[in-house]
């Protein structure tokens, strides 16, 4: 049995990594590859970038030798279209592997790769935010996850968004134009112009000449001023709120099943995530931050061919 290995891919829209684990636990190889994410990428690319980092894992490995394959990505739904899933198969036969093939979400793979409890909570804030129910390692329920349109509260995007709309409230004020304004105004249009009224005007284009995502590029700048900008601190306390409730609002009273947090709103030494996690472990719960993700779907991988007792990556 400690011949045979899994396969555990961890697919980003910018980089991509692939863990081999033995089923005794003890890591085999590692492998990278450029993003791969097919939301993203075209398939037939992210396909491809999919199979060079799981050969670069196998390395002189024999193919034969996997069990299984887990891979765990954002917008998994996307590998649900045949024509998508046929290109993700393909590539992977091409390195060798004939084993079955799983797809999760990037927060059950992240949820993995925090803990080895079956159950609890997992909350992604990064470009946007959804928090998860896991229960037998799979996502039992979801809460947010809508999108910058419809939702992602408390994500890098809608801190981007919120710092905007703050910069135009002070430029249809009598307030001073403070730090997180007039960094805005720098990022957006390359200067802190005089007249207010051509500000606000130059802003708004500059806004909507881009795609709504690009608000998240301002949630940096919130970050940077939310100890010198009263209005940068409080869309800091807003957000640590928002996604507080929303980790919370999945869990059942007297839970002591982990709380994972996962992406770079949510991480530890941040002033969002910093208030976050206090006030998660002040409700009682234990907060960890999700780890190598690759490793966390290897270990998925494992308990498909030998159950929830499978060692944990060493």
């Amino acid at each position: 049995m400690t011949a045979d290995v899994v396969v555990g891919v961890d697919i980003g829209g910018t980089s991509t990594r692939a863990f081999v684990l033995g089923l005794d636990g003890v890591p085999r190889g590692r492998g990278k590859a450029g993003g791969a994410n097919p939301n993203s990428h075209p398939p037939d690319v992210a396909a491809k970038r999919v199979g060079e980092a799981v050969a670069e894992a196998l390395g002189a490995r024999d193919p034969g030798a996997a069990r299984h394959c887990l891979l765990g990505m954002a917008g998994v739904s996307k590998l649900a279209d045949p024509l998508v899933e046929r290109e993700f198969h393909d590539a992977l036969a091409v390195v060798g592997l004939r084993c079955p093939v799983t797809a999760l979400s990037d927060a059950e793979v992240a949820f993995a790769s925090a803990t080895g409890e079956p159950e609890g909570t997992v909350l992604v804030a990064g470009t946007g935010s959804v928090a998860a129910r896991i229960v037998n390692h799979r996502k039992a329920r979801t809460l947010g996850g809508h999108g910058w349109l419809l939702g992602d509260e408390g994500s890098a995007f809608w801190l981007g968004r919120e710092a905007v709309r703050a910069t135009l409230a002070v430029l249809q004020s009598d307030e001073s134009v403070g730090a997180l304004a007039a960094a805005v105004l720098r990022e957006a249009i390359n200067e802190v112009p005089a007249d207010r009224l051509r500000a606000h005007s130059r802003l708004i284009t500059a806004a909507n000449a881009e795609a709504p995502i690009r608000l998240a590029r301002f949630a940096e700048l919130v970050s940077a001023h939310a100890a010198d900008d009263p209005r940068a601190k409080k869309i800091v306390d807003e957000a640590a709120a928002l996604l507080t409730r929303q980790a919370l609002a999945l869990r059942v009273p007297g839970e002591h099943a982990p709380i994972v947090l996962v992406g770079s709103v949510a991480a530890a030494g941040g002033p969002v995530g910093d208030l976050l996690r206090a006030a998660l472990a002040e409700a009682g719960a234990i907060v960890l931050s999700a780890a190598d993700g690759a490793a966390g779907a290897a270990w998925l991988a494992a308990i498909e061919v030998a159950g929830p007792g499978a060692p944990r990556p060493r």
